[in-house]
């Protein structure tokens, strides 16, 4: 990777006098989100008041169309009658298949084998051509490579390019002018353009707003990179949130990370469940995990905003609902709201129904209950089920289980209630 030398001065890739530009090409464009307080999470976390810039509810979802605009509204003509190329885990695809829609290019994106269904139908149905090629982001980002070298095609690159980082500013614009005493602003880092856009715009209007970088554990590049003070590439990544699942910064974004970024914290694929979950309950917002980091942050207090007015970035919301279901349910049981038991019935199915009545009466709720396979383990007189309940905490559902195991009909296998 390049020393410091290689790497420009911040300055040369984004200006605050850049990302106006991009905020008076977007001003048609783009939704302006909302910038909306969370009582719960500010108590959780101690800041004295927290705002969610909410671009789950921007077009395509996310942030991106902000950039992929910006960059692709300044291609000359010959270069648009070419048409572009992309490579992305879905977010940046859908902003360069809208601007391509918008602006009357030919889009082609090629994305991983991570990138989730919902995102490729998506992408497709803004009428680009989607080229599925790798199992991680860097081998579809050479495959778009490959292509645009090969077709004479425009590569639009989901970070490291100064008209997509003053694209992506413009959410910093947003948030000072709603929030201009803010001490605090997270921001999700998987290549670092948002967080770049974000801080030449907050550092411009105040170099003593503290922008802090969020990242999953699995891909956490940014903080080595720093530390090194060169660019320090994962030969590894592993973690729930794909949309910010890169493996390094480029040399724009780390030139622009490393001056107006104050600090970058690592979150666990738990800590993103849990976000994601009170996000849904409290926030009444479906979030995909990479767009919950910065939240989880505050909830995990891996960063420390006691007494603050913190913004955080909600980056995105393009996620399945049968992933959406799932990470709810994952984050419910790491707040031990949620529990699944295997039971015994000797009764089998009419038992079901004492089961059913006793989590009822018990104030839980069964949410799931189906014939589970047989192992070794299972008694041969009785039917294995697997059931998942949900309550209100640790030991409320530990009080349900038992009453469970009280009926006669019933036995617990495979769990402790001590649990």
């Amino acid at each position: 990777m390049p020393g410091t030398d290689a790497v420009p001065a911040a300055a040369e890739v984004a200006t605050l006098a850049d990302v106006e530009g991009a905020h008076d090409r977007l001003r048609d464009v783009v939704h302006r989100t909302p910038l909306d307080s969370s009582r719960t999470i500010a108590e959780r976390c101690g800041a004295a008041h927290v705002d969610l810039k909410l671009e789950n509810m921007q077009r395509t979802g996310s942030f991106k169309i902000r950039g992929a605009y910006n960059a692709m509204a300044q291609l000359p003509e010959d270069v648009r009658e070419r048409g572009v190329v992309a490579a992305s885990a879905g977010n940046h695809a859908q902003g360069v298949a809208l601007a391509g829609q918008l602006l009357g290019i030919d889009t082609t994106i090629v994305v991983p084998e991570i990138t989730p269904a919902a995102k490729i139908a998506a992408t497709r149905g803004y009428g680009a051509e989607v080229v599925v090629e790798g199992p991680i982001y860097e081998d579809a980002y050479e495959y778009a490579l490959e292509l645009a070298d090969e077709h004479g095609l425009e590569f639009v690159h989901p970070f490291d390019d100064a008209d997509v980082i003053a694209g992506q500013g413009t959410v910093g614009l947003e948030i000072l002018d709603e929030a201009p005493d803010v001490d605090t602003v997270l921001v999700s880092i998987g290549g670092g353009g948002l967080i770049s856009g974000i801080g030449t715009v907050l550092k411009a209007h105040d170099e003593d707003i503290r922008v802090v970088g969020v990242q999953p554990e699995g891909a956490a590049h940014a903080k080595p990179s720093l530390a090194a003070d060169e660019i320090r590439m994962l030969s590894e990544i592993d973690t729930v949130a794909e949309g910010i699942a890169d493996a390094r910064l480029l040399e724009q974004t780390f030139a622009v990370v490393r001056e107006r970024v104050d600090d970058v914290v690592a979150v666990s694929d738990a800590d993103l469940t849990v976000a994601t979950t009170l996000l849904a309950e409290r926030a009444k917002t479906v979030v995909e995990t990479a767009g919950a980091a910065p939240v989880a942050a505050l909830l995990s207090g891996a960063v420390d905003v006691d007494g603050e007015h913190v913004a955080a970035v909600v980056s995105g919301g393009n996620v399945d609902l049968t992933e959406h279901a799932e990470l709810t349910r994952a984050g419910l049981q790491e707040l031990d709201r949620y529990v699944e038991a295997r039971l015994h019935l000797d009764d089998w199915p009419r038992s079901l129904g004492a089961v059913a009545e006793t989590v009822d009466s018990g104030g839980a709720e069964l949410d799931v209950v189906e014939r589970a396979r047989r192992t070794a383990a299972d008694p041969p007189n009785r039917v294995p089920v697997s059931v998942g309940l949900a309550g209100s905490g640790a030991s409320h559902l530990r009080d349900v289980l038992a009453e469970l195991a009280s009926l006669e009909a019933v036995a617990i296998g495979g769990l402790s209630l001590d649990d």
